[in-house]
């Protein structure tokens, strides 16, 4: 018997528009009802979906989770109460939006534990977030220093191609030693910087620690690279229709809808109702 679902957000559960289908929602609920989990697992902040859980019957509710930050934060829907806080070393994270914010191209985000800053941010990628809830400061600076006393959660630049991504990649490798970082690509727009050990995949676990839950009693479901470690490290390893080639592969299930119709809902039916 499956006991929690980790999911992915944007271009799995949500719309392409970010809205989330009455269905889906529904689907959650009866989930929940029947005592599974139901645990967002995105790269996004929590404050960004806030809204959404409260759709699904779990915003402030004690002994539901959400993890945030490719897995830089697991809380407690209750309060929002962080129960596990796996934050960038303040030296790393200095390097990593260095070299972002050298790349005019570039719009280099810095998540703390509970803002997202934004250097240098360009239109398509400001709709896109403002088209999720998500909402930001600029950073009229690059001044890093300002983050001293906070915990960064992780670096990432918005760029146009894959090729760009790729090169920001092996500029900020370049300055930082792979070993200390998780690197991910995300949303066809997205190079993810965080610390190393530190994912999807790692946090379904250790949250699956915490509440007496084996990995091989979890579902994950997600589209994107981001998602690998979440899918490799669960019993279910599930890929939306609308999932990349690598997400497919290391699916055990690939849904027949994609995330615009209702492919969480497919999911949950088949698997937990």
């Amino acid at each position: 018997m499956y006991k929690m679902i980790v999911c992915d957000l944007d271009e799995t559960l949500m719309n392409d528009d970010g809205s989330l289908s009455a269905k889906n929602a529904a689907a959650i609920q009866a989930a929940t009802k029947k005592g599974v989990h139901f645990v967002p697992n995105s790269g996004r902040s929590y404050t960004s979906f806030q809204n959404d859980l409260e759709t699904m019957h779990l915003k402030n509710q004690p002994n539901q989770y959400s993890i945030s930050y490719n897995g830089g934060l697991i809380l407690e829907n209750k309060d929002n109460r962080p129960i596990a806080i796996n934050a960038m070393p303040f030296e790393i994270a200095k390097k990593v939006f260095a070299a972002g914010a050298k790349n005019k191209k570039a719009a280099t985000h810095v998540y703390t534990q509970d803002v997202l800053y934004i250097y240098n941010p360009v239109p398509e990628d400001s709709d896109y977030l403002t088209n999720r809830g998500v909402s930001f400061t600029e950073m009229k600076t690059d001044n890093f220093d300002q983050f001293k006393d906070m915990n960064v959660m992780k670096v990432i630049m918005a760029l146009p191609s894959i090729e760009e991504r790729k090169q920001m990649r092996a500029t900020v490798e370049s300055e930082v030693d792979p070993k200390d970082l998780a690197v991910t690509y995300s949303s066809g727009r997205y190079v993810e910087f965080n610390p190393a050990g530190i994912d999807k995949g790692s946090a379904s676990v250790q949250l699956g620690q915490l509440l007496g839950i084996k990995p091989e009693e979890i579902i994950a479901a997600g589209d994107n690279s981001n998602d690998l470690p979440m899918l490799k490290a669960v019993g279910l390893p599930v890929s939306v229709a609308n999932g990349i080639d690598s997400i497919k592969e290391a699916a055990k299930y690939v849904t027949k809808a994609d995330n615009n119709h209702d492919a969480l809902a497919e999911v949950i039916n088949k698997f937990i109702l």
